[in-house]
């Protein structure tokens, strides 16, 4: 197997995966910020990497007409990216960890925060690939100095060719070359979960996000070949159009970055309302079992 060259993969994609060692080399490089997202801003006080600022996912989705969940307008966005010190000529580590104070991260805060960064504008985003947790596991330093920033100019723009909407998902979704995916664990897609109604959206084929990630630390990916044989197993190709989708949007944005960015898939969307939406209208019927229809 070749040896991975970071970031990774090459080229001019929005996000790419960078390894410890990477970030380690680069991380008194003033023309790098590296952003926290560890679960609790507790978890960063004690131990966040040298020069990380601390960035919580939740600001980033707030309700809408009751719904939860819903990503927060963009002139709100715009206000906590500036207060960051965001700037769009300089790129964005990012990163999570289990969490030292309640151990209760999933592993999703650094793809959520990701994803929304490259929704909002940002052109060069990094994912640590392993999170702090590897990076801890390395025995690299750590600390509980803040560092100083300054506020910027960020201008925020809703990148909209990257999700859809629900009457955009209505439309497409039955398409012939349309694949959706949900990303949600399999007991959950074929069952009930904490929604309003059981098992799943109509033809959406399950693939738990975390069947992508190692067993043992979820922030850290499997390898290519792994990955890609989970993916053809489930016949999803690059010739169709990938919809991610999950409970709330935020599973998807783990499968949305991989199909996008390291996968290269062509046509990749995320249907950022997901069952919670799907399920929150009556006349919408839903599967369950293990099958898609």
């Amino acid at each position: 197997m070749m040896k991975r060259e970071d970031p990774y993969p090459p080229g001019d994609g929005t996000v790419k995966w960078v390894s410890t060692d990477w970030l380690l080399e680069k991380s008194r490089d003033e023309h790098l910020m590296i952003l926290d997202a560890q679960p609790n801003i507790h978890d960063y006080i004690q131990e966040h990497i040298p020069g990380a600022i601390y960035m919580n996912e939740g600001l980033l989705r707030v309700p809408q007409k009751g719904r939860p969940g819903v990503y927060t307008p963009t002139e709100a966005v715009q206000s906590i990216f500036r207060r960051l010190g965001l700037r769009h000529d300089v790129p964005v580590a990012v990163y999570t960890g289990v969490g030292p104070i309640k151990g209760w991260s999933d592993g999703l805060e650094q793809t959520m925060l990701a994803y929304s960064l490259a929704r909002f504008g940002h052109d060069a985003i990094y994912v640590l690939d392993g999170g702090i947790d590897k990076w801890k596991m390395e025995k690299k330093t750590l600390t509980k100095e803040f560092p100083k920033s300054e506020e910027s100019d960020f201008n925020a723009n809703a990148r909209k060719n990257y999700f859809v909407t629900y009457e955009e998902f209505k439309k497409i979704k039955d398409d012939e070359d349309v694949i959706v995916l949900d990303a949600r664990p399999r007991n959950i897609y074929e069952g009930q979960g904490p929604w309003i109604k059981p098992g799943h959206i109509p033809d959406a084929i399950n693939l738990p996000w975390a069947s992508l990630m190692d067993d043992s630390n979820k922030r850290l990916i499997k390898s290519l070949t792994a990955i890609h044989e989970i993916v053809d197993h489930l016949e999803i190709t690059p010739d169709k159009t990938i919809v991610c989708s999950c409970g709330t949007g935020r599973e998807a944005t783990n499968e949305f970055i991989l199909f996008k960015w390291y996968l290269e898939f062509p046509q990749v969307k995320i249907y950022e309302g997901s069952f919670t939406e799907w399920s929150s209208y009556p006349e919408n019927p839903t599967v369950v079992g293990k099958n898609p229809h």
